[in-house]
Parts: C-alpha cells; sequence; structure tokens
C-alpha cells in the first residue's frame, strides 16, 4: 500500500455555504431525476436508459459546450457514452476527465450507485462552465458499466478509453465517481477485505480515494488537493488490483490503456446497505455530505487542470503508442 499524504479531517462539519446549498438542491434534484422519476436504466430497460441519456445531455448543453455522443451496440441495442468537454486555454492536448457511469443494476434504481455520481459530474460540469483551465477537462458519462458488460468489450468505458488510446488522447489524469452519496456516524458500519480493516477506520462517515500502484503518483496529487482544500473526512490508498473492490469501477477501463486513474467513493458494498438493492432510492443519500465532497472535488479539478509544479511532479503525460487491451 502506497502511503498518503497528510490526515483525514476530524471535527465538526462546516455549515454549508450559500453556494453549497444551491448545489446541494441541484444535486438532490438530479438524483431524485434519475433514480426517482426515471429509474432502472440498463439494457432491459433501454427507453430509461435512453431517457437518462438525454437528460444528461440536457443538463449538459446548459453549462458546457463541445457535447458529443458515442454510440455503441451491446446486445443488439444502441448505447452511448456522452462527454462535455472545456478546451484548455495552454495545454489543449493535456485533458483530465472526470467520469461516472449512469446506468443502474438490474432490478434497482440506483440512486447512489450511480446517480450520487452522475449528479456530482454534472455539478461539476456546471462549475467549470464559464472557467478557461490551462488543460482540457472532459465531462463523461458512461453507460454499461453494470453487469453482464463489466470488464467485457461492451463495457462504455472500455470502449471510450481504447477510442483515447487510439487516437493517441493525452489523457494526464482520469477521476472515477463511484456511489458517492452515503455517510454515517455508526459505529461498526464501514467493512474492508481482510487485512485493510485493521488499518483503516470502523465508521463509514469519509470519501475515499482509491487507486492501483501504477496510479500511485495521482492519489498522492488528489489526495493532497482534497485535504488542503476541503475540512471533510477522507481515506485513501493506493494498493493491488486484485483487492476486491478497488477495481470495480470505470477507473480499470483506463487502466487497462496505460492512463492513471483513481476511483472516488464511500465504498459502496463495504458500506452501503442498500447497494444494488431496490431500496437504493433517493431518500437514502446524504446529501449535505456529498455536497461537501463534491465542492472539494472542485478544487482538486482546479489544480489538477493547472499547470503547477506541485501537480505537475506527480501526473505522468502520456506518451503517444499503441493501443493497449487487456488479455
Amino acid at each position: 500500500m502506497t502511503n498518503v499524504p497528510g490526515k483525514s479531517f476530524t471535527g465538526e462539519l462546516a455549515p454549508l455555504t450559500a453556494a453549497e446549498l444551491l448545489m446541494r438542491s441541484e444535486l438532490e434534484r438530479d438524483v431524485e431525476k434519475l433514480a426517482g422519476q426515471i429509474g432502472q436504466r440498463n439494457i432491459w430497460h433501454h427507453r430509461n436508459l435512453a431517457a437518462a441519456a438525454d437528460f444528461i445531455e440536457s443538463s449538459l448543453d446548459k453549462t458546457c459546450y463541445k457535447i458529443s455522443r458515442q454510440r455503441f451496440r451491446a446486445q443488439g441495442s444502441i448505447c452511448c457514452n456522452i462527454e462535455a468537454a472545456v478546451i484548455g486555454a495552454k495545454c489543449p492536448e493535456q485533458v483530465v476527465v472526470v467520469g461516472a457511469h449512469y446506468d443502474s443494476v438490474f432490478g434497482c434504481p440506483g440512486a447512489n450507485d450511480n446517480a450520487s455520481a452522475v449528479a456530482a459530474t454534472l455539478a461539476l460540469a456546471r462549475c467549470f462552465a464559464d472557467r478557461t483551465p490551462a488543460r482540457t477537462v472532459r465531462f463523461v458519462l458512461f453507460a454499461n458499466e453494470e453487469p453482464p458488460f463489466f470488464q467485457t468489450d461492451e463495457m462504455g468505458s472500455l470502449i471510450y478509453a481504447k477510442s483515447c488510446r487510439a487516437k493517441g488522447d493525452d489523457i494526464v489524469a482520469m477521476l472515477c465517481l463511484e456511489c458517492i452519496g452515503y455517510y454515517t456516524e455508526q459505529p461498526g458500519s464501514q467493512k474492508y477485505p481482510f487485512p485493510f480493516n485493521l488499518m483503516y477506520p470502523s465508521t463509514g462517515n469519509f470519501i475515499g480515494f482509491v487507486s492501483n500502484f501504477a496510479s500511485g503518483k495521482l492519489l498522492h496529487t488528489v489526495v493532497t488537493s482534497f485535504r488542503e482544500k476541503c475540512q471533510f473526512p477522507s481515506e485513501a490508498g493506493a494498493v493491488p488490483e486484485i483487492v476486491p473492490g478497488v477495481a470495480w469501477s470505470d477507473q480499470w477501463s483506463f487502466w487497462q490503456q496505460g492512463y492513471q486513474a483513481i476511483m472516488i467513493t464511500d465504498t459502496a458494498p463495504f458500506r452501503y446497505p442498500y447497494y444494488h438493492e431496490p431500496e437504493d432510492t433517493p431518500d437514502k443519500i446524504s446529501y449535505d455530505h456529498l455536497t461537501r465532497v463534491v465542492s472539494g472535488l472542485e478544487h482538486v479539478i482546479a489544480d489538477l487542470t493547472e499547470l503547477t509544479p506541485a501537480v505537475d511532479k506527480n501526473i505522468q503525460v502520456a506518451q503517444p503508442q499503441s493501443p493497449v487491451y487487456p488479455g
């Protein structure tokens, strides 16, 4: 396991600011739209999956520019990844990707998994709509992360990452948002695979930052930024991909293509009692805590998209190479 800088915040959380209260209402609105009104979003509920894609595109259209759909076929149906890009002013060829999957597992409305992260991605896109970062930032919503597509050729993020590598895209960082909406002060609420239960806290009130060893430098950069700018509990680790949970989202797809990527998560099944259950509904989300996390990630992305020595020394700028596909 790679050591990470700083310490998790402890103490009383500050009240939400006026701007954060507005963000909170937008996050709750978007989670309710996706998981409350649209509901299940997957290949077996294709009309809902398409409705979610339309909602995402319309939301991004109000705030960002250069929106595109990457269409592909899965089990005979058309699915799509949705991208909104803010082009960098100084190094447009260097790209920071912020992504989340918008599909839900069969039988589940998917409020935390993964409407919480989709709503966060949309909120972050709104934050950057009027900015001019040095690097390009792409906000990407992926289809088909859930089984039976996970880690297959029909997984939306893998299709996207492969296309980026084939084009020679210089993705310097990928942040995968996965189940980021559930927090509790209940003792014993947080679980881990052994032996991590011996190292990390047993109360599920923090946001987690997870990477494989190859992305350890990016993890270091992101956690440093988050802990400097956001007073919210956080835990982090760069650990082997074979550890259960470490590769369980869209960051895996970018690892397959040689890009640095990390997962930002409330740890999903290791904390959330309604993971992949019909009870994963909008009322389960801790919206105040979700807002604080998103506010912290806004600062992280701002740091990643600017040209500063503290960030650049830990970001490995990808070199053009032939596509690398998983074996």
